[in-house]
């Protein structure tokens, strides 16, 4: 972790308010690849004040004050295998939280020398958490090695993703970084899916997943990377995927060609 860098998003380790019930926590940069990240988590107060928190940041004192002005920590989530520094120290400060993960956390935590003990499994083949009436989720689908969940607060109309799209605004990265951002097509000009991310999924699949989102009807776009979108979320994930979703439609609509022919040949 590095903590001196600066990211753009200060005033960072502090609530910020999104929506009624909803805010995010800019967490300090880390490097991955020769690339800081600025890195961002998501807090959601449940109808009965309850605390759902999304890929946690770094914690400090006067963070732990602000969240315990809003109501008690009970769901700490590790969205993907990248997003899991921080999760000992969440659960050493919210003991009788507990914490979900998507499918490979564990593992990957383990190859990186961190053993991590997950209370819940948040794959497609888990039950329905009790905090789902209000904040949905589903694993975007397509791939083996990258699993994310993606959630949606439906009371606010956001979507809440982590790597899936990263938006680096450019201008706050150093000069030499920028390069490196432009060629990988997650600049904020045209934020997307990162090419390591890309390559491991599968077209139709991941374009099932994406229509899922869409059908959610998100007004706002939270990313853990990078600028998030304020509004028209629809739009964004139109724009962030339009090469996948495009090839999804044509082989929708190739199919519907061949099936109205199959039924044209049985009526004649």
């Amino acid at each position: 972790m590095t903590q001196n860098i600066v990211t753009g998003y200060e005033p960072l380790n502090t609530l910020k308010p999104v929506a009624d019930r909803i805010w995010l926590i800019d967490g300090p940069a880390f490097r991955r690849c020769g690339i800081a990240y600025p890195a961002r988590c998501t807090v959601v107060q449940l109808e009965n004040g309850d605390l759902w928190v999304h890929s946690p940041t770094l914690m400090t004192d006067m963070l732990h004050a602000e969240l315990a002005a809003l109501g008690p920590v009970k769901y700490i989530i590790a969205p993907n295998r990248f997003h899991y520094a921080h999760i000992p120290q969440w659960q050493q400060a919210y003991p009788d939280a507990a914490t979900f993960a998507a499918p490979g956390v564990a593992a990957h935590a383990a190859k990186a020398g961190l053993k991590l003990t997950f209370d819940h499994d948040l794959g497609a083949e888990a039950g329905a958490p009790c905090w789902a009436r209000q904040i949905e989720h589903m694993i975007a689908e397509g791939s083996q090695k990258h699993r994310e969940a993606v959630f949606f607060h439906s009371a606010s109309a956001t979507l809440i993703l982590t790597d899936i799209i990263q938006n680096f605004e450019t201008s706050h990265l150093p000069i030499w970084m920028r390069p490196l951002v432009w060629i990988a097509g997650i600049d904020d000009s045209d934020g997307k899916m990162p090419p390591s991310i890309r390559l491991t999924f599968r077209k139709a699949p991941l374009a099932d997943s994406i229509r899922h989102m869409i059908a959610w009807q998100p007004q706002r776009l939270i990313l853990a990377h990078g600028r998030w979108y304020r509004r028209d979320a629809v739009g964004e994930l139109r724009r962030a995927f339009r090469r996948i979703l495009r090839d999804r439609e044509w082989i929708d609509t190739m199919a519907k060609i061949e099936t109205d022919q199959a039924k044209k040949k049985r009526r004649d």
